[in-house]
């Protein structure tokens, strides 16, 4: 096996694969390449053996029928994956033209920790990583730099959200957004820590909104309280997440 094709016999074992679970699942040729995002020539001159797979193309229908379809070791299963931008299994197994469209910066707004009716912004940049083969975010303006958080981006197909995963040495902290509007703004909830007196840290859940930076002119980061010209709007987008809702806070 070359470094981008399969062997022969390979090829032929796979395409049986590939046939068998076609006809389990009840769906089309077209229907299994426009979800591996690749064309349906290609797929149908490696059904047939005109052309061997390629170990992209290979990557992306195991990902568009959730199956394995070879049993590579684990690092030529990176490697590939790595090759066909294909993010891993856990975080979605989404392939990067196909998430290309959230890659930015955004304005990150949520309710104030301390301050009573004041919000609390700051930016938040969501990038393709290529040695990791996932998409990533940063944070990044806000006035508690201490806290500045980093992570993993996981797009699943099934729930229809975007997740914003923070783990450092096992402590957690996540967000679980909306699919953009129209506008590019994604609505949702943030789960994580909230600093105390002390060394005192407490569980808290609270509306979060991204907002694509280049729709805004020249956002405001930071507390924004009542009075200043940015506050009315980043307020009515925090009411928006809940009032619509695009996230639900259960009340005791």
């Amino acid at each position: 096996m070359t470094e981008q094709n399969l062997a022969l016999g390979e090829n032929h074992a796979i395409a049986d694969l590939i046939r068998e679970a076609i006809a389990r699942r009840r769906i089309t040729r077209r229907y299994l390449a426009d979800q591996a995002k690749i064309s349906l020539s290609t797929l149908e001159k490696a059904l047939s053996g005109q052309r061997p797979f390629t170990l992209a193309s290979i990557v992306r229908l195991e990902a568009a029928l959730g199956v394995t379809l070879r049993n590579p070791t684990p690092q030529k299963e990176a490697e590939a994956a790595r090759f066909a931008g294909i993010a891993p299994a856990e975080l979605g197994s989404y392939g990067r033209a196909a998430v290309s469209w959230i890659e930015g910066d955004y304005l990150t707004v949520r309710p104030s920790f301390s301050t009573r009716d004041a919000v609390y912004a700051y930016r938040m940049t969501i990038y393709w990583k290529e040695e990791r083969s996932h998409l990533m975010f940063r944070e990044s303006e806000r006035i508690d730099a201490a806290f500045t958080q980093a992570g993993d981006v996981s797009i699943p197909h099934q729930s229809g959200h975007i997740y914003l995963v923070t783990n450092k040495h096992g402590q957690y902290r996540f967000a679980v957004v909306s699919r953009p509007t129209i506008a590019g703004e994604m609505f949702g909830i943030l789960t994580t820590l909230q600093s105390g007196k002390g060394t005192h840290l407490l569980p808290v859940s609270t509306p979060l909104v991204l907002v694509p930076v280049q729709s805004l002119g020249e956002p405001a980061f930071g507390k924004v309280e009542r009075g200043h010209s940015h506050f009315a709007r980043y307020r009515a987008l925090i009411e928006r997440a809940v009032d619509e809702p695009f996230a639900m806070l259960i009340p005791r």
